[in-house]
């Protein structure tokens, strides 16, 4: 029995393309080249991730600088009310008592390189209040105030954070 079929000429394949596109080499090429660039940008990423996971150890709280303190105890002496500041664990700013029973007695932690400091001031009543300064359990000053609005400061220093950084001894 003859076949009607005819058949397939020399520019056409027997089995259909699934897809309908026909590629060229130069369609492959670009293909290649689009992987190529996706690869690259996947390995980068990928490095970015793992220097990420590897970095995470340090905790951003641990590399914030210490400030080296010390313990300053300020104490004023006298009878009735009196108007304190003083320096306290914020260096930049005073912390004031209005009208502070007599005796008073304040321990900080003050930033070594800072100043300690405690100003007393009375009342219009008058009176005596005397202030002391210690660090570290050392005593460093001691004033006295007299007087309706009388005023008096005591004041000391703290080693910079280098020098308390030197072992005692090693000078």
């Amino acid at each position: 029995m003859p076949t009607t079929e005819e058949p397939a000429g020399p520019g056409k394949s027997e089995t259909p393309d699934a897809t309908g596109d026909s590629q060229t080499p130069d369609d492959r090429r670009v293909h290649r080249g689009g992987i190529a660039v996706a690869a690259a940008v996947l390995l980068a990423c990928g490095a970015f991730v793992t220097y990420g996971v590897l970095d995470s150890d340090d905790d951003p709280a641990d590399k914030r600088p210490t400030t080296s303190t010390a313990e300053v105890t300020y104490e004023v002496l006298g009878e009735g009310a009196a108007d304190i500041s003083y320096r306290g664990a914020g260096a930049d700013k005073a912390d004031v008592v209005t009208g502070a029973r007599l005796p008073w007695r304040k321990t900080v932690s003050v930033p070594l390189g800072a100043s300690p400091i405690v100003n007393v001031t009375l009342g219009e009543k008058g009176g005596t209040a005397s202030c002391t300064l210690a660090v570290r359990g050392k005593h460093v000053q001691r004033a006295t105030a007299t007087g309706a609005f009388g005023r008096t400061t005591c004041g000391g220093e703290l080693p910079t954070p280098e020098a308390s950084a030197v072992p005692e001894g090693a000078q």
